[in-house]
């Protein structure tokens, strides 16, 4: 059956292993494009400019946002993050579906420009392990994680509003579950299954 090119939009609280999910369906769908976000945050050890994020000062930002360039941005944690609309437009006008990996305000801001975006949330097996996760990280403070414990509680409240979820317990089968989302919407608009549990 051939496949609708669709902007997909996961998101998830900090620590539900977004990204590390999606490498996973990445390795097996190569086709689909993923965008990378703009952020004024540091990089962290690893993370490669344009690759990771596009690091950009805060100056920069705020020119990019007056000149309309973000399909959507945020303030995160003290940071802001955004999707350049280009990335987005470029990959579906080339045919492939595109893939945003964005914080849960960011995706409903995207519903807004492309009602037909297919927003699809992460979540964790439980608030404990997303806690164990955050702290695994130690890449942040006690008044961080706070922050992102209890942004993620608000997160997890408006789950229901999303087309699918996936819950990250075990990174293989969830990475199939998203990859199965991911085929089902492309190929008949998500009727055969939701990716949920």
């Amino acid at each position: 059956m051939p496949r609708t090119p669709r902007l997909f939009v996961i998101s998830g609280p900090s620590g539900a292993g977004k990204g590390t999910l999606l490498s996973q369906v990445l390795r097996q769908r190569p086709d689909l494009g993923l965008t990378v976000s703009a952020t004024t945050r540091n990089p962290r050890p690893g993370e490669v400019d344009g690759v990771s994020y596009h690091f950009l000062g805060e100056d920069e930002f705020s020119r990019l946002v007056a000149e309309g360039a973000f399909l959507e941005w945020a303030n995160v944690h003290g940071h802001r993050y955004g999707t350049l609309r280009s990335e987005v437009d470029d990959r579906l006008a080339r045919g492939s579906s595109v893939v945003l990996e964005i914080d849960p305000q960011g995706a409903f801001n995207v519903r807004r420009i492309y009602p037909d975006a297919v927003l699809v949330f992460i979540e964790p097996p439980s608030m404990e392990l997303l806690e164990q996760r955050l702290r695994a990280r130690g890449t942040e403070d006690e008044a961080s994680i706070g922050l992102r414990l209890s942004n993620a509680r608000l997160e997890m409240a408006r789950a229901h509003e999303y087309d699918a979820r996936v819950v990250n317990d075990e990174l293989e089968a969830a990475a199939a579950r998203l990859a199965d989302t991911i085929d089902s919407f492309e190929k008949n608009g998500g009727n055969s299954q939701d990716g949920s549990d």
